[in-house]
């Protein structure tokens, strides 16, 4: 994989840029994506970042990548619905993305190896991707989009960020365990007196047509069977774990664990663990007919509540109650925005909690709301189609991040993907605004000059 010249390359390299057409000229300086590029601020982003990033290497060694050029890959990467290597690939052949990420010329090989945004939002953090959040957020007033009357208004709902794993049915869970135990047992030189390799698959399938008919008896009978197995393989392993040392045996009784857990763990339990690689991962019901469990964390949005700006995202793992959420929510669109909102209009999800300060408003005493307050609390489904949006068109439908840590920051890069299109669309509005009075009043010139002449 061909990737951009670096160190002893750089001179070089911009000798040759000396001979190239600049971007500037080779693209249209109207696109949104353009223009959106000459109004965010990347100095203000360059700056919060920098405490975060490691400094250039003294030694001579590879230098950094530019943060904007990095910034620049993860608000693309979620307002298009990319992964890190779609990305990267794309900006290759797109000069208006090059140009949003601060190159001068067009470049032909890939900006980074993908993995490298993979560690970039390891060490930014929740704190780095949200100064990423709040800097969208920062373009919009000094576009004028937004002012602080209309960031004083917001509108918080929750919703279930999914992992992305497989669906975990109990016989599921229980094949995957044994397989997982066998193969550590292979790679440690652990001897089982019995693998069931040849059962297991066949158990598995007449499970899946037991469930699919219906047959729930012969399917709890099938289940029992698997989890007979599971116990035998935990149990041989047991009893030669003392012959394992160091990390091997760590390593093993990890796995044991997590085994354990789903052999001894009943239907009707609670903190189940519904995937042997992700133990965050919660089961949580939102009432919906079509969906009535999703496997995920809960997470919640909070939006103007006038033009749909996104001004606050962050995960809540542990299923917490809604209410419980909101004082939280507020708190980081205050840090974002930099201003505390003053009413928040909320579902009835959020009833008996109450924030200091801001004004809450729900359905739940329409005898006490003004005829003001009503028409806001009417407002609160305009959150429903920017939750769709984030799902369909931003990344978060299924996270793919690994652990708490990536729960939090895809839902916050998500956020960021999503203000970026509502810029871009902003700007639309603005210049198709714009170019409809001027024609308006061209239009009305030459009556004047006619009754001027007459």
């Amino acid at each position: 994989m061909r990737q951009r010249p670096v160190a002893a390359d750089s001179a070089a390299a911009s000798v040759e840029d000396l001979f190239r057409s600049r971007l500037e000229n080779l693209i249209d300086l109207r696109h949104p994506l353009a223009r959106l590029a000459q109004r965010m601020p990347w100095n203000a982003l360059d700056a919060a970042l920098a405490p975060t990033l490691p400094p250039d290497p003294a030694g001579g060694g590879r230098p950094a990548l530019a943060v904007r050029l990095m910034a620049g890959l993860l608000y693309l990467k979620h307002a298009y619905d990319l992964s890190d290597e779609a990305v990267c690939e794309r900006w290759l052949e797109s000069p208006y993305w090059q140009f949003f990420t601060g190159e001068v010329v067009f470049q032909t090989a890939l900006p980074c190896n993908p993995s490298s945004l993979t560690r970039w939002r390891q060490r930014l953090g929740e704190a780095g991707m949200e100064e990423l959040l709040a800097q969208t957020i920062a373009a919009a007033r000094s576009m004028k989009a937004v002012d602080a009357r209309e960031l004083s208004r917001v509108i918080v709902d929750s919703t279930v960020q999914e992992k992305a794993i497989a669906h975990p049915t109990d016989s599921r869970l229980l094949d995957v365990a044994r397989k997982k135990l066998v193969l550590l047992s292979r790679r440690n030189g652990v001897t089982l007196r019995q693998t069931y390799e040849r059962e297991a698959p066949g158990l598995a399938r007449k499970a899946g047509r037991h469930a699919h008919a219906r047959q729930f008896k012969r399917l709890r009978r099938v289940l029992r069977r698997q989890r007979t197995v599971l116990g035998r393989v935990i149990r041989d392993i047991r009893q030669q774990l003392d012959r394992l040392q160091g990390t091997a045996r760590e390593q093993m009784q990890v796995w044991l664990a997590r085994a354990e857990r789903i052999f001894s763990q009943q239907p009707k339990d609670k903190n189940k663990l519904y995937a042997l690689h992700a133990l965050e991962v919660e089961c949580i019901g939102k009432g919906k007919a079509r969906t009535p469990y999703e496997f995920g964390v809960k997470v919640g949005i909070a939006v103007t509540a006038r033009k749909g700006l996104v001004v606050g995202a962050r995960s809540f793992p542990g299923n917490p109650y809604d209410g419980d959420t909101l004082e939280e929510q507020l708190e980081q669109v205050e840090i974002l925005s930099g201003t505390k909102p003053a009413m928040a209009i909320v579902d009835l999800g959020y009833r008996g909690r109450a924030v200091d300060g801001v004004k809450i408003l729900h359905r739940g005493k329409p005898r006490t709301l003004t005829r003001r307050q009503w028409d806001w609390v009417k407002r609160r489904q305009a959150v429903e189609p920017v939750i769709g949006h984030l799902k369909d068109d931003c990344r978060l439908r299924r996270c793919p991040l690994k652990g708490t840590q990536g729960d939090a920051l895809h839902v916050i890069g998500c956020a960021a993907g999503y203000n970026i299109r509502w810029l871009m669309r902003w700007i639309v509005f603005l210049c198709s605004f714009l170019r409809q009075r001027l024609a308006a009043a061209w239009s009305l010139t030459p009556i004047r000059w006619v009754v001027e002449v007459g």
